[in-house]
């Protein structure tokens, strides 16, 4: 658990009604019933009930912003000044953020940075020293603020401040009492949950056999080493057929059991709230994040039979090259970490138990049609 944070269910007044269904009658006619299983019921809080709150006044937070974007220098320096001269806030922010130029050569800003906590990624572990998180940009922020926390994360608030404002309900022009509120312990949040990817590849070296004189000589057998790597995805995880003019051919498991062969440019394997990212381009329906399923879309699929398809959050899903797959594929994670697919690597999807508490301006409803109706607007502007 992270420090100081507790959720509570709470009765959220602005609903009265539960966003999930009726539970189904178990009684079936006169005679029939469904079994009942104690260790196999699952009891999911009702979304409309998320509130946070904390158990003491939260200390630290964390400031996440766009690099190198002379847009959000002066809300930036705005927002830390007020987290740390006037709520008084341990303020975390990453190094290469106060190592720009245009911040470390502000002297008058460089009194307060000396006071901020600096962290560098992939090297500083700073997951328990966070108690909530401030975005300053697009959704792209919010991804990176995902993937910094491996394993709990903290409560989110997004500002939007990006060319891309999906995931991020905020303004930023009454970021005082939006933040004051959020400290209070006033705020809906979202849980929005994360794909567990665990990708295993299989190393083949040339064996090695020593003379009795000590000359190392290669026979030319191979032998096989294994490396897995272990990731947190918000938005999905993308297979492609990298730079390879080929189709890519990959298989693709459901629960230990083949499914299709995936013959095209990639496949898609998203959240709810990735369905709105770049499956929805390659024609998938949209989710609402509190929908509990996975989304598998595929990318120009070299078939008819193959559409998009929504399965269980509980699945867990594999895919590997095909025996046929003339060339390897490639596979990123919310755009991140890129890396080739050989023949023998595999990769395992779930989802994670461990969600990104997104806290919503209004309510998980009216924050994601208001999110639609605007992103449709941007889109009309564009046009």
């Amino acid at each position: 658990m992270f420090p100081f944070l507790k959720l509570y269910c709470c009765l959220f007044p602005r609903r009265t009604q539960s966003l999930h269904g009726p539970s189904p009658v178990t009684t079936f006619g006169p005679k029939a019933c469904m079994l009942q299983n104690p260790h196999t019921v699952m009891h999911i809080q009702d979304p409309a009930s998320q509130r946070l709150t904390w158990n003491k006044p939260p200390k630290s937070v964390l400031v996440i912003k766009k690099i190198r974007d002379a847009g959000l220098l002066q809300p930036f320096k705005e927002l830390c000044m007020f987290l740390t001269e006037v709520k008084n806030l341990i303020v975390y922010v990453e190094k290469k953020v106060l190592d720009d130029p245009a911040i470390s050569d502000d002297e008058n800003f460089t009194v307060v940075s000396k006071k901020f906590c600096t962290f560098r990624e992939d090297l500083d572990d700073i997951s328990n020293r966070v108690d909530f998180i401030i975005c300053l940009g697009g959704d792209g922020t919010l991804l990176y603020a995902s993937s910094l926390f491996q394993e709990s994360v903290p409560p989110v608030m997004a500002f939007h401040l990006g060319s891309l404002g999906f995931l991020t309900p905020f303004k930023f022009d009454t970021y005082q009492s939006q933040l004051t509120q959020i400290i209070e312990g006033n705020a809906a949040i979202i849980l929005r949950s994360r794909l567990k990817v665990c990708v295993l590849k299989e190393n083949w070296e040339k064996m090695a056999r020593v003379e009795e004189k000590g000359i190392i000589l290669t026979n030319g057998d191979l032998e096989s080493s294994r490396n897995t790597m272990q990731y947190q995805v918000l938005n999905e995880v993308v297979v492609d057929r990298g730079p390879s003019s080929y189709l890519s051919n990959v298989d693709l498991f459901l629960d230990g059991h083949l499914i299709t062969t995936v013959q095209g440019d990639g496949l898609i394997v998203s959240t709810p709230t990735g369905s709105t990212a770049y499956a929805v381009a390659a024609g998938a329906s949209m989710i609402h994040p509190n929908v509990p399923a996975i989304m598998i879309t595929p990318i120009c699929p070299h078939s008819l039979s193959f559409r998009p398809i929504v399965v269980p959050a509980g699945v867990q899903l594999k895919i590997m090259l095909s025996c046929e797959a003339r060339n390897t594929a490639w596979v990123s994670f919310d755009g991140r970490k890129r890396q080739e697919i050989c023949h023998g690597d595999s990769i395992t999807i779930t989802t994670s138990c461990f969600p990104v508490p997104s806290i919503c301006f209004r309510d998980p409803v009216n924050d994601w049609f208001e999110s639609l109706a605007q992103l449709e607007n941007d889109c009309c502007c564009c046009l």
